[in-house]
């Protein structure tokens, strides 16, 4: 399809006007930019309070990630998740309970491919299918009256009226205005606020600019890359570096830099043959941007989900693709300067992320250096024919993880998500890790391969303040950004997640709304009346004290539970094979929980492969019991649908179960 009819094409699929209308001629009362599921959050709920609303998305389709192929949901503490984002889940939920629902497998068999698709006792379903999640976003928005455009690109360079720090209206490339009494940004790159001239950042901070430890330049040891030589004749400095390796560090350990945490497609890949797109290689196909991935291999029949790139399993046999490792989907160094470029440069970017993802599983299935196994795990995967039939099967949406922050009332840092700062003002809560991906390759002094830009760490549920959402009074008194929100490279990392947009996004909507008591301005809204507005809609703003605190703060597994999961994994306990290792070793670390029915049900599945005739708990605990093992947790005790094991008896419990043999 031409890319000039995909906006159209996406418009008349799911059911929302052209860009073509003319532009209403009374200001409205919220105008949100960005179809993001912050944005789709933010117009359902000014609009459910009774405001005129309208939404406006840059690109071909709405919904973001979270309808762009992002169906694995990063939810973190599911006890935190509320208001319109537990709404989606739970509608997530009734559509899979509907057996008209399942065409490639059945809910039965789905269910145990993963530990954390679902639960049951609440009715919420965490994984799903980008359509589904489209089709849910869209119901949403036509049941509380919002009108919807796609291809509703910003005039970047003058599209923004104010009078004073006031923002008036905004103007499109095609020259409609829309004049609006309150603005929300939801964009990933905030690009409404940039338009506004409001102060923003990209890139990492000094960690000595507010005393954190994860930001700035953050190279890993080179324990992480030993064997695998950046140049492109091994050991022959002369040959010159590999493509995408710089030839020295981007600066001093924990000092800023522009650098961006890498970008990628979750691509939804299916092995069912009858919904199966076969990949191609790519017109821009070359095999030497995958050398390191070669070396990384080294000759081992790597398959994919522990090792190459995650296929977690989606519903109907389809997965939600990501990056697993250093080398794999994410394209290094791509990222970089993505929120400052125009259109046809972040077209160009589109398109060189896809043609790398692409390129890189043909390479893994059909590069004859690539160990056979590799080859033919691969090549069975293939496009889902169901999904994003617009953009060639291909999610219509990149994955920006991170482009500008805000600088606006309150900065969120590292410190907020240690949980060392006290929130006066919360409109939701993130609990996922600090996490950013890779930032870029260079060779040391040695002439080592380094990484850098990296982390991973685990942290407890930790309040946002609602000041974050605000630009700096001065600079718009009526612009409100819950997705590029005012917070550091470090802290950032826990806050984007899609459910924590979701929830963010509504708290925008409400404040965008309220603000008409108040002057106009969100920022003279009181936090009181704000709180009250999101009680009732359901939002989550305090959780469990004695239980936070009683588990403690999320940390390091203990090696030998991560152990114990590979020796289940490697027995093919967590089939098939790439859909869960991940998710038990994150289970088994301090801190953590998972539903107490999945670690019941591991532990029978393994008792039943060491004696087949044990079927139920008892007997399980029965066979442990006689190989002379004694846990710490009793495991009948936790029969309530709704329960939790923390983490540390999960690790007790795999350990356990390691050790069991036939």
């Amino acid at each position: 399809m031409p890319p000039r009819l995909r906006p159209l094409f996406a418009c008349a699929l799911l059911g929302f006007a052209p860009v073509r209308a003319a532009a209403p001629a009374e200001p409205l009362d919220v105008v949100v930019y960005g179809g993001t599921v912050a944005g789709i959050a933010a117009a359902v709920q000014a609009a459910r309070q009774g405001a005129s609303v309208v939404l406006l998305e840059p690109g071909p389709a709405l919904g973001g990630m979270t309808a762009g192929g992002l169906g694995a949901s990063d939810v973190g503490d599911k006890r935190a998740v509320g208001g319109l984002a537990r709404e989606f889940f739970g509608r997530i939920h009734a559509h899979y309970r509907d057996p008209r629902s399942w065409r490639h497998e059945t809910r039965a068999d789905y269910l145990p491919r993963h530990p954390l698709n679902v639960t049951e006792a609440t009715g919420q379903h965490w994984f799903f299918e980008p359509h589904v999640a489209a089709r849910v976003l869209a119901d949403l928005l036509r049941e509380a009256g919002v009108t919807a455009h796609v291809g509703a690109r910003l005039d970047r360079a003058g599209g923004v009226d104010r009078t004073g720090p006031r923002l008036t209206a905004l103007r499109l490339l095609d020259g409609r205005n829309f004049r609006g009494r309150t603005f929300i940004d939801a964009t990933y790159e905030g690009d409404l606020l940039a338009a506004a001239g409001v102060s923003h950042r990209t890139g990492r901070e000094a960690n000595r600019e507010h005393g954190e430890t994860l930001n700035g330049v953050r190279s890993l040891p080179p324990e992480r890359t030993a064997g695998i030589d950046p140049f492109v004749e091994p050991g022959q400095p002369a040959s010159g570096l590999l493509p995408g390796v710089a030839p020295r560090a981007p600066g001093p350990e924990g000092e800023a830099d522009p650098g961006v945490q890498a970008y990628t497609f979750r691509v939804c890949l299916t092995d069912v043959p009858a919904n199966r797109v076969p990949l191609t290689r790519p017109e821009t196909y070359d095999a030497r941007q995958h050398e390191l991935v070669l070396r990384f291999i080294a000759g081992r029949p790597l398959l994919p989900g522990p090792r190459l790139f995650t296929l977690t399993p989606m519903p109907n046999r389809k997965t939600d693709t990501n990056n697993r490792d250093l080398f794999s989907t994410d394209l290094i160094g791509g990222a970089t300067g993505w929120a400052e470029a125009d259109y046809a440069e972040r077209d160009r970017r589109w398109r060189a992320h896809r043609d790398h993802v692409q390129g890189l599983l043909w390479f893994l299935a059909h590069d004859p250096r690539v160990p056979a196994e590799t080859r033919a795990e691969v090549a069975r995967w293939g496009l889902a024919q169901d999904e994003f039939a617009a953009t060639g099967h291909w999610p219509f949406q990149l994955y920006v993880r991170e482009a500008r922050r805000l600088l606006g009332e309150y900065v969120i840092t590292e410190h907020d998500a240690r949980r060392r700062t006290t929130v006066p003002d919360p409109v939701t809560f993130a609990s996922y890790a600090l996490d950013s991906h890779v930032v870029g390759l260079y060779a040391d002094q040695e002439g080592r391969l380094r990484v850098e830009g990296h982390f991973l760490e685990n942290v407890r549920a930790f309040p946002l303040s609602y000041r974050a959402l605000l630009p700096r009074r001065t600079e718009a008194d009526n612009l409100l950004v819950p997705v590029c929100l005012s917070s550091t490279h470090a802290a950032y990392g826990s806050i984007r997640m899609e459910p924590v947009f979701l929830m963010l996004g509504q708290a925008a909507g409400a404040a965008a709304v309220l603000a008409r008591e108040h002057g106009g301005s969100p920022h003279a809204v009181p936090y009181a009346r704000l709180r009250e507005v999101l009680t009732r809609a359901g939002a989550v703003l305090e959780l469990p004290r004695a239980e936070s605190s009683a588990r403690g703060p999320a940390g390091a597994a203990d090696p030998a539970a991560l152990a114990a999961v590979d020796a289940l994994h490697a027995r093919g306990h967590f089939a098939p094979a790439e859909a869960s290792v991940n998710a038990w070793r994150n289970a088994v670390r301090p801190g953590a929980t998972v539903e107490a029915a999945r670690a019941r049900a591991l532990l029978v599945s393994v008792a039943a492969r060491v004696e087949p005739t044990v079927t139920e708990l008892a007997a399980a605990l029965a066979l442990l019991a006689r190989r002379g093992v004694r846990l710490g947790t009793d495991w009948t005790a936790l029969a309530d649908p709704a329960a939790e094991a923390d983490g540390a008896a999960v690790a007790e419990l795999v350990v356990a179960l390691a050790a069991l043999r036939p």
